[in-house]
């Protein structure tokens, strides 16, 4: 008998998440005390994001992460000019030499293997390149460079772990999207296809398309057989920056973007845009930081992961609607929670 990729887990996972996330606090904490005395900056008198990222020699994909986790944090804030300012705790507990300083405290761990690590990754605004641990670089697809996901057996270590997610918000976006009056979903970066197998059998009627790795596509074959959709459920190899995009009514972009940069965000979104038929919907599937960027804080943490591990960082909804506009769709008002901080964005052709 098939499996079923609508059966919902009986338990929220989304704590789990939030535990293993929750260390990037540590590091980003501790790097605003020690590296970039962002406290002591913001104790000589309020700054813009302009000048505290000038200041700290950040760039604004860094200072972002960082600023916005200190934000949820309640570290830091923005005044009624839209200036950072100290929170009342940040002024008493971590400007250097006040007298209820605990800074140095957290700069015990300055010298921790983690926290230089997220010191260098904001310093150069470059995700980590560990390949022997299938991080970082891995999963980033560059001219010239080494992925994993091109690799055999590292693409479908990889493929499989981040299907662990997947498998369990899957039957809630296929709930929460209704999907009856469309003919070809088009899955990019899709990886096991879970989330096509998702819709696929909660509308018969569909078929699906994904559009991703050769190597990731061999688990994504696998999995359409497993699940019984293997008739209505084409896989397409290819590069989404550069190979023509596959024809599609709907287009899904699941945890996609927010493993780039924001130019590397609206090329693709201008991709999309341009090929999805008339009439046609694109689903942003993600997390979506406040539209203030203060936080939430599990989302700030998470963001500090992707900013380690990818090229990109957690978006707000009013990042994406922006760019949405900008390449010529029209996006709905509404974010649609689905599963472990995710929520899925409509936009219309």
């Amino acid at each position: 008998m098939p499996l079923s990729a609508l059966t919902k887990p009986t338990t929220d996972p989304t704590l789990i998440f939030e535990h293993f996330r929750n260390g990037y606090g540590t590091e980003l904490l501790t790097v605003a005390c020690t590296d970039f005395d962002i406290f002591g900056k913001l104790a000589k008198g309020p700054k813009t994001f302009t000048e505290l990222s000038g200041e700290t020699g950040l760039a604004n994909r860094a200072a972002n992460v960082l600023f916005t986790a200190l934000r949820s944090m309640k570290l830091i804030e923005i005044d009624s000019v839209g200036k950072y300012t100290l929170t009342p705790e940040a002024r008493e507990h971590l400007v250097p030499e006040e007298y209820f300083e605990v800074g140095g405290y957290v700069g015990l761990v300055a010298e921790a293997p983690q926290v230089r690590a997220m010191a260098e990754r904001l310093k150069t605004n470059k995700p980590a390149e560990n390949r022997k641990e299938d991080t970082g670089a891995a999963f980033i697809f560059r001219p010239g460079l080494e992925s994993a996901m091109d690799q055999s057996d590292s693409a479908r270590r990889l493929t499989m772990a981040l299907a662990g997610r997947a498998k369990n918000v899957a039957p809630y976006l296929a709930e929460a999207v209704d999907l009856s009056g469309a003919k070809t979903l088009l899955d990019i970066g899709g990886g096991t296809g879970i989330y096509a197998i998702a819709f696929l059998q909660k509308n018969p009627h569909l078929k699906a398309i994904v559009w991703d790795r050769a190597e990731v596509l061999k688990v994504a074959g696998e999995m359409a057989v497993s699940y019984g959709v293997a008739n209505r459920l084409e896989l397409v190899p290819g590069d989404m920056f550069t190979d023509p995009v596959p024809s599609a009514d709907v287009m899904l972009l699941s945890n996609i973007l927010h493993d780039w940069d924001e130019p590397e965000c609206l090329r693709l979104l201008k991709r999309c845009a341009d090929d999805l038929l008339d009439g046609g919907r694109l689903l942003v599937h993600d997390v979506f930081l406040d539209d203030d960027l203060g936080g939430p804080f599990p989302i700030a943490m998470y963001s500090a992961a992707l900013f380690t591990l990818t090229e990109g960082r957690a978006y707000a909804a009013e990042e994406y609607r922006k760019w949405l506009m900008t390449v010529g769709l029209k996006p709905t008002a509404k974010i649609t929670p689905t599963m472990v901080h995710c929520g899925v964005l409509e936009a219309v052709r």
